[in-house]
């Protein structure tokens, strides 16, 4: 199996104890030559210095006093939010303590992409070479943005929003396509590839590309997928051995705890659990439900020991599932603090 995701930095971190992962200086490094703080010609002195300074050193303390030397504003604002984000890293004992401190405070201080990448990062860590094409394309689901269309069959098909967009605009063809799209010349129809058991294999020469389509239907191997890929998240981070599988509804007298993977998701739950109106076009937004056990109900707050915990995951008004994957992190009932 290659090496998949190469281009998420998983292979410039170390290893910590407990099969978690140690930020090192050459991940630390690699932000400094991202197009965001990597020097251009106009570059004054003082970010020169700096990023020198950061590249020999990226650990090292920073003045504010350095920032404001910086003549060019973007870059004072860059500096600063990397730096932000790069304490956050250092101040915690793992990758995986920084990534669940991010959602500890009052708001999260790191901008999305990062999130997505560290995101991106810890599921390639728990993964993987065990992975096989279907987990490391539900995977994805859970750093990058996913459509969701239902086709006429009822088949409910899933596929990046970015590449969705890219081939809307050009047609596949790049600058060459956004050209045609402005002079009204069609351009061929593309439809993306459906993952299936006939090109499964054909994933990990494109997994960089993410412009393979998913089906989203109960007993497909996708939705397995990402059960079990959900199910390994919480293993490594929280500990505690879980089962999910999908449910058509929830029939449940003693509904007593769920859980959104997104944000509509959870004000979904919230209001049927609460027995608040749903709309149904509010209602049509609810993809898919999801049941969670424990494997051993000491894990769980005594109070809800040995009952399930309901999952949801829902788009949003535009069709677009943003799952938030860090909701299982900081909302499942358990017995001890983490």
């Amino acid at each position: 199996m290659p090496d998949y995701w190469p281009s998420c930095g998983y292979r410039l971190l170390g290893a910590a104890p407990g099969g978690q992962l140690a930020v090192s200086d050459d991940f630390l490094k690699s932000y400094l030559l991202r197009p965001e703080l990597a020097p251009v010609p106009e570059s004054c002195a003082a970010e020169l210095a700096l990023h020198g300074q950061l590249l020999g050193l990226p650990r090292s303390e920073v003045r504010e006093a350095q920032i404001a030397a910086i003549s060019d504003g973007d870059s004072r604002d860059n500096y600063r939010i990397w730096l932000r984000f790069r304490d956050r890293l250092l101040a915690a004992p793992t990758l995986e303590a920084a990534y669940a401190g991010l959602f500890a405070g009052d708001g999260v201080d790191a901008p999305p992409k990062f999130v997505h990448e560290l995101t991106q990062i810890l599921l390639r860590h728990i993964l993987g070479q065990s992975a096989d094409p279907f987990e490391a394309r539900a995977a994805e689901m859970l750093f990058r943005p996913q459509r969701v269309s239902v086709l006429p069959d009822g088949a409910v098909m899933a596929a990046d929003v970015q590449t969705v967009e890219l081939y809307a605009t050009s047609g596949g063809f790049g600058s060459l396509g956004e050209l045609l799209a402005r002079n009204r010349t069609p351009t061929r129809t593309i439809d993306l590839d459906v993952l299936s058991d006939d090109n499964a294999e054909a994933y990990w020469g494109r997994d960089e590309r993410y412009d393979f389509a998913v089906s989203l239907n109960r007993g497909g191997r996708a939705l397995d997928a990402l059960c079990r890929v959900l199910e390994r998240w919480i293993a490594h981070f929280l500990s505690v051995e879980v089962s999910i599988r999908p449910r058509r509804e929830i029939d449940d007298a003693r509904w007593l705890w769920h859980v959104g993977l997104d944000a509509e998701a959870s004000g979904l739950l919230n209001d049927l659990y609460n027995r608040v109106g749903v709309g149904d076009e509010r209602m049509e937004r609810l993809l898919c439900l999801f049941e969670l056990n424990f494997a051993d109900a000491a894990d769980m707050r005594p109070a809800l020991a040995g009952r399930p915990v309901y999952l949801a995951m829902a788009v949003d008004a535009e069709s677009r599932l943003k799952l938030k994957p860090q909701n299982l992190l900081l909302n499942l009932p358990l017995a001890r603090p983490q």
